[in-house]
């Protein structure tokens, strides 16, 4: 039996798209739904980096291009192509989410969002330590994303696609406008078998 949904394509197919739209469905159908996603910032058109948005609304920068980033200083930089990734913003953000997924809801059924498990976020030591105890808790099922398998594996990702609870599910542009009710009754599923 499934108790995770991850999502995974090429950048850009819709993964942050399905994963919103599967959140509003699960929503409207009373599941208490918390964690973050990634979103593209734009400025004049241009991809300019990406700020994690907690599911409550909040935002914090995750990473800009290195002539927007500023100074570092003095703090280690870490990079993902021309990106400058925020460690401590993310870490601000993200990590109290984890904190808080075993908190009293009522006994309701609970999905932790994960968008996305990929190379900026696994510069956090502290964010890997807190996915892989949410994948092992019982608490709540979780929808995450994860990237495709480019170039050297990344561990996190790796484990995520192995483990037997997961169900992963391949986002591509020709069935990214089918598959939300597909991933949405995965996720039902994933937590009939958590209550």
């Amino acid at each position: 039996m499934f108790k995770h949904v991850f999502l995974t394509g090429p950048p850009g197919v819709g993964k942050t798209t399905l994963v919103q739209k599967a959140c509003e469905a699960l929503v409207s159908s009373g599941v208490v739904v918390e964690g973050f996603y990634t979103e593209e910032v734009r400025e004049g058109g241009r991809r300019v980096g990406f700020d994690v948005v907690t599911v409550a609304g909040e935002r914090g920068h995750l990473s800009r291009i290195r002539d927007i980033a500023g100074a570092s200083h003095g703090r280690r930089e870490y990079m993902v192509g021309q990106y400058v990734v925020d460690l401590p913003s993310f870490e601000h953000l993200a990590l109290p989410l984890f904190r808080n997924v075993g908190s009293a809801d009522g006994g309701r059924r609970k999905v932790f969002v994960i968008d996305e498990i990929g190379k900026m976020e696994l510069f956090s030591q502290s964010f890997i330590r807190a996915v892989r105890q949410t994948l092992d808790s019982s608490v709540c099922s979780i929808l995450g994303t994860i990237p495709i398998p480019k170039g050297k594996p990344l561990g996190l990702v790796e484990e995520v696609r192995c483990r037997t609870d997961v169900k992963v599910f391949t986002v591509s542009k020709e069935n990214r406008n089918v598959i939300l009710q597909d991933i949405v009754a995965a996720l039902q599923d994933c937590l009939k078998s958590t209550t």
